[in-house]
């Protein structure tokens, strides 16, 4: 707009009459998305010409002053929230009139609450500084002119690009480091529950650099949705811009339902999709250019030297054979010139298992090639179909790469039909760090080392890949994945023996890791459950793997040495147990020497007797090396036969910030020549965590038991001031707990399972419950994943029998109402 055409009211440099329209627009419910980032950035740039024209004193273009809009307001992006980048371009002659107009332009924005990112600088200025700071260089890539000296802002924007792309063997690399340190720094946005649109890797950070890299004419993104990618974020950002009222880009849980509503969309999981998807659009093309400017870079600085060799003769690219039709070049695996994937249907999946095993990236040119031409494969694959899958899982880490080019052009979901469901979905579960399609992939890396481990490494490769594929259905992923699993495992060409091995992987996927850390060991219906549901030695080690790999795709909370040390003592007595060497009934362990010195101790006295110490064990040689593994506090506590014990315990443990990992409960009868024969002790024997590693004193430990078994510690108004000094995170809503009682699983005890949010005093809560219900708690089993707490209580009757089941469900339904109580 110039300055001889007419203004509206809605285009007044007067802040009133901009902030009315600017109000309008952004509340109007016809316009959004890109129509109205184009509609408000018009409208800032009416607003800002009129105020440049009304501070210069000339509404006639202006020499030798102009004013630039530049980075993400050049761009024309402006979210209802975003800040303006803004540049006063001037060409020296002036600075008292340069600095009266700054004034005249700046003051208005600020007057309306506005950010603002703004600079006055002659175009050497300009050049100076994008030559010292890279991301000025950036956002002047994307300069507007907005007001004033046309010819100014024209010689700029040739300036910049002049320089940037006769800078870009040294600026692409520091741009390219950049970019990965963001990425440590912030995460990838298609794994995270609340990510940042902007900072995380594949948000809009990413892509603004894709725009650069492509403006120095040294390499290009591939195009294939990506501007539909960026507009679907910047869509996003948007909605939470109004939803928040607030210029953030950060999508927390709190508000994700309400930015869904905003863009129309059935809930937060389907948002999160989205975000996820158009986040995986732009790391894949981020990964690919970034691959090819390394590729030019080191191209150019070969050439001089093989042109000095060559006598000046054109040099060839060598393409070495990896595979049939398929060969490498340059550093990527491509198509061989005579393949033709129009015939040859095995092609993608051999490519894919070439490109792993040679541990190098699949050429986006020859993944785009099979997409375009491959046919489908026959039902069911041939042999070499399905041994190259298995090569392509059992390849480690390249599979990652390998498998996000097949999925970039949609080759996966051709492949597994099934996998669909999965690909992109979140994961609402703090303890998960990955969606359920990189999970899986990721399931699949770490059991690719543990292959040497199994008879059967294809089955266990495969079952890693499907062992989580019902999350797409509802109802229990592991029934709906046993029926998947069972199909696929078909339609890829294992037999039906095969078939039910892997239906039966992924329906008890859990079952290890769920029953070693939840339940007794010692309890023969324990381990006769589990043999049961594994049915063969084959299928144990197979499971045994599996779990393994599973816990550690999952995060770090998900696995640890003790977690391992439990799964591997219960995968062996189910392995006696089906070898027919465990016998039904078990001798009852007998208490080691200090366990019977603190009990005989703690009757002699009277009162509680304790010992603790820190324990930690290495890492396994396979593992990465690094210090051993904190194994927590063994801690020994010996009590006079009495009620309330386990409510005292737990609360003293609280209070001194000790998290419990297990607990072992039991009544040892001391011998008669300690005591007239009818004296007995309560043994605990419980591992506990530091939360901040440092161990309390066992004095101080032993003086609050004391107090608390005789009910002078106040240990409920103790956590309560803990609670109201460090208030929960706001916007975190936990689910509520369930409890509920676990049918045979123990023949000795009845077994009552509590999930609820973790806490400080959970257990003490849970004891008091038990307390007041009048059971006795002979072991409890706990399990600690993330914020999550699934705590396994073996209780009985006073007479030491399993509750009655019209008993045991009454102390289930008390005890969830007591947690849900506030």
């Amino acid at each position: 707009m110039t300055g001889t055409e007419e203004r509206t009211s809605a285009e007044s440099p007067e802040p009133g009459g901009y902030a009315a329209a600017r109000l309008r627009l952004l509340t109007e419910g016809a316009r959004t998305g890109p129509p109205r980032r184009a509609a408000l950035a018009e409208l800032t740039d009416d607003w800002l010409a009129g105020l440049f024209a009304a501070g210069a004193g000339r509404p006639q273009g202006i020499s030798g002053i102009s004013l630039v809009a530049v980075g993400g307001y050049g761009r024309g992006e402006l979210s209802p929230r975003s800040d303006l980048d803004l540049l006063l371009l001037h060409d020296g002659s002036d600075p008292t009139a340069v600095a009266a107009l700054a004034d005249r332009l700046w003051y208005p924005v600020w007057d309306l609450g506005l950010d603002l990112d703004h600079s006055v600088r002659t175009l050497a200025e300009a050049r100076r500084t994008a030559g010292e700071d890279l991301k000025v260089q950036l956002g002047l890539l994307d300069a507007r002119h907005l007001a004033g000296d046309l010819g100014l802002t024209a010689g700029l924007r040739t300036a910049v690009l002049a320089d940037w792309r006769n800078q870009a063997p040294k600026r692409l690399p520091e741009l390219k480091e950049l970019c990965d340190e963001r990425a440590e720094r912030q995460g990838e946005l298609r794994f995270l529950l609340e990510p940042d649109l902007k900072e995380a890797r594949g948000g809009l950070r990413d892509a603004t650099a894709l725009r650069a890299v492509a403006a120095s004419w040294l390499a290009d993104a591939p195009r294939e949705g990506l501007a539909e990618a960026r507009r679907t974020l910047l869509d996003v950002r948007d909605a939470l811009h109004l939803s928040t009222g607030r210029a953030t880009d950060r999508l927390a849980l709190q508000e994700q339902d309400q930015v869904a509503a905003e863009l129309g969309l059935l809930d937060a999981d389907v948002l999160l999709r989205q975000v996820y998807e158009a986040a995986g659009v732009i790391s894949y093309a981020a990964d690919v250019t970034w691959r090819e400017v390394g590729r030019v870079l080191r191209s150019r600085a070969v050439r001089p030297r093989l042109r000095a060799m060559l006598g000046g003769g054109k040099q060839v690219a060598e393409r070495s054979p990896l595979a049939e039709g398929v060969v490498e070049q340059d550093g990527e695996v491509v198509l061989a010139r005579a393949a033709r994937p129009e015939r040859d249907p095995v092609l993608a999946l051999r490519a894919a298992a070439a490109a792993a095993q040679a541990g190098l990236p699949l050429s986006p040119y020859a993944v785009r090639r099979l997409a375009a031409a491959a046919r489908p494969l026959p039902t069911p694959w041939p042999a070499e179909a399905r041994e190259d899958l298995v090569t392509l899982l059992g390849s480690g880490r390249p599979t990652v790469e390998v498998w996000e080019a097949l999925e970039a052009e949609g080759l996966i979901s051709r492949l597994l039909p099934d996998w669909e469901r999965v690909r992109c979905r979140p994961q609402r579960n703090a303890v998960h760090i990955w969606t359920v399609d990189r999970h899986l992939i990721e399931t699949a890396v770490r059991a690719a080392a543990l292959t040497r481990h199994v008879h059967r490494p294809d089955l266990l490769l495969v079952g890693a890949l499907l062992h989580d594929i019902g999350k797409g259905w509802p109802g229990d992923h592991s029934v709906a994945g046993e029926i998947i699993a069972k199909d696929v495992a078909g339609r890829i060409g294992f037999d039906a023996e095969d078939a039910a091995v892997l239906a039966t992987l992924v329906r008890h996927h859990l079952l290890l890791i769920d029953t070693a850390t939840r339940r007794d060991l010692d309890d023969p219906a324990t381990v006769r459950s589990v043999a049961d549901a594994v049915g063969t030695q084959g299928t144990l080690e197979l499971l045994h793997a599996l779990t393994e790999a599973d816990a550690l795709a999952t995060g770090p909370a998900a696995w640890s040495s003790w977690r391992g040390s439990l799964v591997a003592d219960l995968v062996r007595r189910v392995g006696a147990l089906l070898a027919g060497d465990l016998p039904d009934e078990p001798a009852p362990t007998a208490p080691t020497a200090e366990q019977e010195r603190l009990a005989i101790e703690a009757f002699r006295t009277g009162g509680p007797v304790l010992a603790l110490r820190a324990r930690s064990e290495p890492v396994p040689a396979e593992e990465t090396p690094g210090a051993p593994e904190p194994l927590g506090v063994e801690l020994l506590i010996a009590v006079p036969d009495q009620s309330a014990v386990l409510p005292a315990v737990a609360g003293v443990l609280a209070v001194h910030r000790l998290t419990v990992r297990t607990a072992e409960l039991r009544t040892l009868r001391l011998p008669q020549d300690v005591n007239d024969g009818d004296g007995s002790v309560l043994l605990l024997d419980w591992r506990v965590a530091a939360e901040y590693g440092s161990l309390p004193e066992a004095a101080r430990l032993r003086a609050d038991l004391v107090r608390a078994l005789d009910g002078s510690l106040d240990i409920q108004g103790r956590l309560a001031e803990r609670d109201a000094a460090y208030p929960r995170r706001r916007g975190l809503l936990a689910p509520p707990p369930r409890v509920t009682v676990a049918p045979a699983a123990s023949h000795h005890a009845t077994v009552i399972e509590v999930r609820a949010q973790d806490g400080p005093g959970l257990l003490h809560r849970i004891g008091m419950a038990l307390e007041k219900a009048g059971v006795r708690v002979r072991s409890m089993h706990v399990s600690t994943l993330g914020a999550n707490a699934v705590d396994a209580f073996y209780v009985t009757t006073g007479a030491g029998e399993p509750l009655p089941e019209q008993d045991a469900g009454s102390v289930a339904r008390v005890l969830e109402e007591t947690l849900r109580a506030p």
